[in-house]
């Protein structure tokens, strides 16, 4: 599936369940290769060979409760102190990118308290910054090197 990402290899297998399983390089174990995975590794290369993006601070599928409810964070990227700098939401290409989307980054970042908010279905990016003294969002023109942020 072509996606709006520079190109890039991955180790693809086919697992015990006949399915077809990639190798989650922030995970290191294979994982099943649905179309929101397919962006996944796709988005998190792109920010890691492409933005500078530290791998060593970035996590995926990272769990958090929300109103007691256990919920997970598709990509979360760390501050060099640990906390919860860059939040990613992905979705399936076929998925648009809408306002449901966006809340549901919003109810994220209410637990983890995020400057930077990124939502990608491989084909659209947004990425915001969060102003917490102002209580605003400016959504940049593109996904910014990590060393600019």
């Amino acid at each position: 599936m072509t996606l709006n990402l520079p190109e890039k290899q991955f180790n693809i297998k086919k697992g015990n369940d006949g399915k077809l399983h990639i190798l989650d390089r922030l995970r290191r174990k294979f994982v099943a290769l649905t179309p929101e995975e397919w962006v996944r590794q796709n988005f998190v290369s792109f920010l890691i060979d492409d933005k500078g993006f530290p791998a060593g601070l970035m996590a995926n599928e990272v769990a958090l409760v929300q109103n007691g409810i256990s919920r997970r964070c598709d990509t979360l990227v760390s501050d060099h102190n640990g906390n919860p700098f860059v939040i990613v939401e992905y979705k399936a290409p076929s998925i648009s990118i809408t306002q449901q989307v966006f809340d549901q980054i919003v109810r994220y970042n209410m637990v983890l308290k995020a400057a930077y908010l990124i939502v990608s279905n491989g084909i659209c990016h947004y990425c915001c910054r969060i102003d917490y003294n102002t209580g605003s969002y400016t959504f940049l023109p593109e996904i910014p090197c990590y060393k600019s942020l």
